[in-house]
């Protein structure tokens, strides 16, 4: 032992079995290598959360908002797949509409004296094969297993929302019945004037009919629209507020990660230093 010099006259030990100066270099270097690897994940996995040992409660943030963003994500889905659904169902509301169009067209003219008794007949054969594939467009109109025009009154419940709870679902009724026989065109010809001329008001209660129908549907459509841009809204928010807690900062964990490996690079140093000091105190025993 030797006494050292100082303002305070401290003493100095040399120790052979114990290395007091290597074991505290030994624990901040071993300090900033866990910071050099941490940053490393940090930057390669795009997260500062790559364990919740880095911070437990933002992990557990981070994790529920996640979660709600996949949910969000996935009714967004829901709502799109809903409204292919209803868009099947007007597009074949559209083309009954058409049928319905030159139905009356086909009435009305069989309904005037310029044509006689010949040609009406040529003009009911049309009008009798547009009632059919009228019809049969009703018939085979559908969304996977589903028979949406043909009055099965079948309820439908849509998940639009992250959420448990009836406000986060949107019910519909498909009621809607546009066969032949239950908009009152069944039946009808244009074969001879009186027919054709009472065709006309059955073919147009048989417009107002498609018409409500398509207006149904519309309106639902709408609604899913709305319920679509609002879920696209709430999942962004919502990946926002969970990049401000788990996305890492590139800058500042550079910035960190630099200033590691100085420290790494200055600890292996003094930790060099540090294992000469049992040299020095065998030069004394010498």
């Amino acid at each position: 032992m030797g006494r050292g010099a100082g303002s305070r006259g401290c003493y100095v030990s040399l120790r052979i079995g114990t290395n007091i100066a290597s074991l505290t270099a030994q624990r901040f270097l071993t300090k900033n290598q866990r910071q050099v690897e941490d940053s490393y994940q940090a930057l390669a996995s795009g997260s500062r959360l790559t364990t919740p040992q880095n911070d437990a409660a933002g992990f557990a943030v981070s994790e529920l908002l996640r979660a709600q963003v996949a949910g969000a994500r996935q009714s967004e889905s829901n709502v799109k797949t809903a409204a292919a659904m209803l868009q099947t169902a007007e597009g074949s509301l559209n083309e009954q509409n058409n049928i319905l169009v030159r139905l009356r067209e086909l009435a009305i003219n069989s309904a005037s004296d310029t044509i006689g008794d010949e040609e009406r007949e040529f003009l009911d054969q049309e009008f009798q094969q547009l009632v059919q594939e009228f019809d049969r467009i009703a018939e085979v109109s559908r969304f996977g297993s589903k028979k949406l025009l043909s009055g099965s009154g079948e309820e439908f419940d849509f998940q639009v929302g992250p959420y448990k709870g009836s406000e986060n679902v949107i019910s519909f009724k498909l009621d809607s019945d546009t066969r032949a026989s239950s908009v009152g065109i069944d039946g009808l010809s244009v074969d001879d004037q009186d027919a054709a001329q009472d065709a006309i008001e059955s073919i147009d209660d048989a417009v107002m009919q498609v018409a409500g129908s398509r207006a149904k549907f519309g309106a639902v459509q709408s609604r899913f629209q709305f319920a679509g841009d609002n879920l696209a809204v709430t999942a962004q928010n919502l990946e926002e507020a969970r990049s401000v807690i788990a996305d890492v900062d590139v800058a500042e964990e550079s910035a960190k990660l630099a200033g590691a490996q100085v420290l790494q690079e200055a600890g292996i140093s003094v930790l060099a230093s540090a294992n000469m000091s049992p040299h020095k105190a065998l030069k004394l025993i010498n």
